[in-house]
C-alpha cells in the first residue's frame, strides 16, 4: 500500500467513526426520550427525530455497505455489488471512456483550444529549453548506438547498397543523365579545361616532343633533320591545339560532341555498351569493396555522430540548438506554420483514437478483469468511500427531519 492509499485509509476510517457515532448518539437519544416521554411529552417529537434518524442511518449503512461486502457478513442478495460485478463495471467503464473521451470530435476540440504548437514554439525558443532537447537528443543518439548491432547495421547498409546501387544495370540511367548534360552543352567547360590543359603541356615539353620524334625517326636519318622535323611537330602540334582553343565549332570539339552523344545513348540501348558497363561496374565494386565500403561508412557516421553528440560545444549540438530555438521563434511568429502543426497534431491524435481507440479503450477493462475482486473492492473504497460515509451522515440528518416532520404533522391530524 502506497503512502497516498495509507492517508486515505486513515480518511476513511475516520468518516466511518463519525457516521457510526452519529447512529450511536440517534440510539442514546431515543431510548432517553423514549423513556421520559410519558413525563415529558414534548420528548415524543424528539424520540420522533431520533427514530427517523436511526432508520436513515441504517438504511444509508446498508447501501454503503452493500456496494464493497455482504453486510454483517450475510449473503443478501444483490449485495457487494462490486466484487460480484467487477468484470462488467470493468468494461463499462471501458466502454465509457472510448465513447465519451476517446472521440475524434472530443480529441480535436481539445487540441484545437491547446494551442500546443504556439506553446511548444514559446518551450523552444528558451535557450535552457533547446539546451535540454539537444541533451535528451544525445542521450537517444547514445542509447541507440549501444541497442544496435555493428554487423547487423552493417548487413542493412550493405544490402540496401546492393538493392539500390548494384543490383540494378547502370548503363540506362547514366546514359539518361549524360544524354540530357551533353545536349545542353554542360561537358564544354570540361572539353575547354582539356584543351587548355594539352596547350600547357605542350608550351611546356618541347624537348619531350623533339625527343619523340627522334627516338622514333629512322636510325639513317640525320641527327639535324631529326631536330627540324622535331620542331615542326611540335609547332604544328602546338597550332592545332590553339586552333582547337579558339574555335567552338572545330571539327574536334564537335568529334567529341558526337561521339559523347553516341555513347550516351549506346548506354541506354545497346547491349553490347549496357554489358560493357555492367562488367566495369563489377570490376569496381565486387564483393570485397562492398563490404569494406559499408564498413567504413557506418564507422564514420558512428564515429562522428558520437563525437558530435558527446561535446556540447561541437558544431553539430551548436548547429541543432539553433535549429531548435528558430523553430520555436517560427512557431510563435508564423501563423500559418503553428496553424499546420496543430491541424498535423490533430489529424495524428484523430487518426490514432479513430485506430486505436477500441485497444485504448480495452486496457481498461482488462487491468480491471486482472485485478482480485476483493483487491478491487478495495481500490474503489479507497478512492470514493470517504465521500461515501457522507451518504451516511446526511441519511442520519435527513431520516431525523423527516421523522420529526411526518410525527408533527400526523399529531397534528389526529392529535
Amino acid at each position: 500500500m502506497t503512502g497516498t492509499d495509507v492517508e486515505r485509509a486513515a480518511a476513511l476510517r475516520r468518516m466511518k467513526m463519525l457516521a457510526t457515532g452519529l447512529l450511536g448518539l440517534m440510539a442514546v437519544i431515543f431510548v432517553v426520550a423514549f423513556a421520559l416521554q410519558d413525563t415529558y411529552p414534548w420528548l415524543q417529537y424528539v424520540r420522533a427525530a431520533a427514530e427517523g434518524g436511526m432508520v436513515g442511518a441504517l438504511a444509508d449503512w446498508f447501501a454503503v455497505t452493500a456496494l464493497f461486502k455482504h453486510p454483517m457478513g450475510l449473503n443478501i442478495p444483490h449485495t457487494a455489488i462490486i466484487p460480484r460485478k467487477k468484470d462488467q463495471i470493468g468494461e463499462s467503464l471501458g466502454q465509457f471512456v472510448e465513447e465519451n473521451f476517446l472521440s475524434e470530435d472530443v480529441v480535436r476540440a481539445k487540441l484545437d483550444s491547446a494551442r500546443i504548437a504556439q506553446k511548444a514554439g514559446a518551450w523552444l525558443t528558451k535557450p535552457e529549453s533547446a539546451d535540454r532537447v539537444a541533451a535528451e537528443g544525445a542521450a537517444l543518439i547514445r542509447g541507440m548506438f549501444t541497442v544496435l548491432d555493428d554487423d547487423a547495421v552493417q548487413g542493412v547498409i550493405e544490402s540496401m547498397v546492393r538493392k539500390h546501387l548494384l543490383d540494378p544495370p547502370w548503363g540506362p540511367p547514366i546514359g539518361s543523365i549524360a544524354e540530357r548534360v551533353f545536349e545542353d552543352g554542360h561537358h564544354h567547360q570540361l572539353v575547354d579545361l582539356l584543351v587548355d590543359r594539352a596547350a600547357d603541356w605542350v608550351d611546356a615539353n618541347y624537348a619531350v616532343v623533339t625527343r619523340v620524334v627522334a627516338q622514333r625517326s629512322p636510325t639513317w636519318v640525320p641527327r639535324l633533320v631529326d631536330g627540324v622535323v622535331g620542331d615542326r611537330v611540335h609547332a604544328e602540334l602546338s597550332k592545332f591545339i590553339r586552333a582547337i582553343q579558339d574555335d567552338q565549332q572545330h571539327d574536334v570539339r564537335l568529334a567529341i560532341d558526337k561521339y559523347l552523344r553516341d555513347l550516351a545513348r549506346d548506354l541506354q540501348h545497346k547491349p553490347e555498351t549496357i554489358a560493357k558497363a555492367e562488367e566495369i561496374k563489377g570490376q569496381l565494386l565486387d564483393d570485397p569493396r562492398v563490404r569494406d565500403l559499408t564498413a567504413r561508412t557506418w564507422a564514420t557516421i558512428k564515429t562522428a555522430l558520437l563525437e558530435a553528440v558527446n561535446d556540447p560545444d561541437s558544431e553539430l549540438t551548436s548547429k541543432f540548438k539553433a535549429a531548435i530555438r528558430d523553430f520555436g521563434a517560427r512557431l510563435t511568429s508564423d501563423a500559418d506554420l503553428a496553424h499546420r502543426v496543430n491541424l498535423w497534431i490533430a489529424d495524428g491524435a484523430s487518426y490514432a483514437v479513430r485506430t486505436y481507440r477500441s485497444e485504448i479503450a480495452g486496457v481498461i477493462s482488462e487491468t480491471v478483469g486482472r485485478w482480485d475482486a476483493e483487491e478491487t473492492s478495495r481500490k474503489i473504497e479507497l478512492q470514493v468511500g470517504k465521500d461515501l460515509q457522507f451518504i451516511r451522515i446526511n441519511g442520519t440528518v435527513v431520516g431525523s427531519l423527516a421523522g420529526l416532520l411526518i410525527f408533527s404533522v400526523a399529531h397534528a391530524i389526529f392529535g
